[in-house]
């Protein structure tokens, strides 16, 4: 994906998240704020219950007798004595009916004395009242009143909210956990492009001295000096096959780096299977006397590919059966044909894949730990350039191990890309 691109989603995804967030929090304020409306609006309702009972229904108040002076705290104007015990009576049974559960403390104005008397904190739920060291200043232009306080009201309200707050608190660990795979995806992509950068100048400053290898060695091999001398053939013939084989290594190398960050450039046109991997077979035939392959597909199967890469792909099969084999190669091509599509496989007799590598043979750089592995140099890169270039034919590769020995390679081209 291009960065400009990945840069525009991370973005896109960042402020929807942000926004999603940021109201959430604007909705949990409303809520609290509404809550709290509805608390107070209960209250009052409540305690002008208890002031008409108090006043045995001769309530002569030309203005409500109820005064809000803080978040919490409220007074009650009377007008007349009441006894304590009624009082706590009637505001334990209105808070009851009204569904107000939360703990509050009330005290009653002794005007002989001028001061705030008989406080006690009730707790809903609990027979006994506690006494606790709560203030309740005294109000100036009242004579028989009473003052009430609800010490807990903000953790009532947030409680009655819970909902809203677990939604907001897991909208945050959403927004951590999405900033943190941003991270991981970003940091992972740093290095992936300066893996692809240090591939590239690496395989670049190789190329310019084998470039030179290979033309003094092909110049000496060309020497009647070496020409008469057959074990100095032998070794400038070394020397070239090995350089070609490097440099081949080098083309490789530097084609996955190119590929991992451009989509291949496709050429797909009518390729006729059999005399196409019969040209291929020959070709590998002449550098393996021993090799034995056996074919056995339709003649008038064809499929619609890259011949350049296609080529490839069969070439990088029967190149891993031929190295992977202790004893004489033996493969056998066949190809059979369903409703599904047309299935193209490679059986051979070689050393076989362990169940729990088969999943990871085509990750780039992955090679098989066994004993044969390490006989033979390698990148690790074969199978990834098949898995990527059968990817953008829309094709498919499998493999599985066969019942006696060796591995079976499955090509399958579905029957919307193939016509047989």
């Amino acid at each position: 994906m291009e960065i400009k691109k990945l840069n525009i989603i991370i973005t896109l995804g960042l402020v929807a998240i942000i926004g999603i967030l940021v109201a959430q929090l604007l909705w949990t304020q409303q809520a609290y704020n509404l809550e709290d409306k509805k608390f107070n609006q209960k209250v009052n309702i409540a305690l002008l219950e208890v002031v008409e009972k108090l006043s045995g229904g001769k309530n002569s108040f030309t203005k409500s007798p109820i005064q809000n002076i803080a978040n919490d705290y409220y007074v009650v104007n009377i007008n007349n004595e009441f006894h304590p015990t009624v009082l706590e009576h009637y505001l334990n049974t209105e808070f009851n009916r009204f569904q107000i559960n939360t703990n509050y403390a009330y005290a009653i104005y002794n005007c002989h004395s001028d001061k705030m008397i008989y406080g006690k904190y009730i707790s809903p739920g609990e027979e006994d009242s506690k006494k606790m060291a709560i203030n309740f200043p005294k109000h100036e232009n009242l004579t028989y009143y009473f003052s009430i306080r609800f010490p807990d009201k903000t953790t009532y309200l947030i409680s009655s909210l819970r909902f809203w707050y677990l939604l907001t608190f897991a909208l945050i660990i959403i927004l951590l956990v999405y900033v943190y795979s941003i991270y991981t995806i970003i940091q992972q992509k740093k290095f992936s492009e300066l893996q692809r950068d240090f591939i590239n100048n690496m395989t670049h400053e190789f190329k310019t001295p084998l470039s030179s290898i290979l033309l003094a060695s092909e110049f000496l091999n060309k020497q009647d000096v070496i020409k008469e001398n057959s074990k100095l053939q032998t070794y400038t013939s070394i020397i070239i096959d090995q350089s070609h084989k490097l440099n081949s290594h080098i083309e490789k190398i530097l084609n996955i780096a190119r590929n991992d960050a451009y989509v291949l450039s496709l050429n797909p046109q009518k390729v006729v299977l059999l005399p196409f991997i019969q040209e291929i077979v020959n070709t590998i035939k002449q550098k393996n006397e021993n090799l034995e392959i056996e074919l056995d597909i339709d003649a008038d199967l064809y499929v619609n590919a890259d011949e350049f890469h296609f080529n490839n792909i069969i070439y990088n099969i029967l190149d891993n059966s031929i190295k992977y084999c202790e004893t004489h190669p033996k493969i056998i091509i066949s190809s059979n044909k369903d409703s599904k599509g047309l299935y193209l496989k490679f059986k051979d007799n070689g050393i076989g894949i362990s169940s729990k590598d088969i999943p990871h043979i085509f990750d780039k750089f992955y090679r098989v730990t066994t004993k044969k592995s390490d006989e033979i140099n390698g990148f690790g890169l074969g199978l990834f350039y098949v898995k990527k270039i059968v990817q953008q034919h829309h094709w498919k590769i499998s493999v599985e191990n066969n019942t006696d020995k060796g591995i079976t390679t499955t090509l399958f081209f579905p029957s919307k890309k193939n016509k047989a």
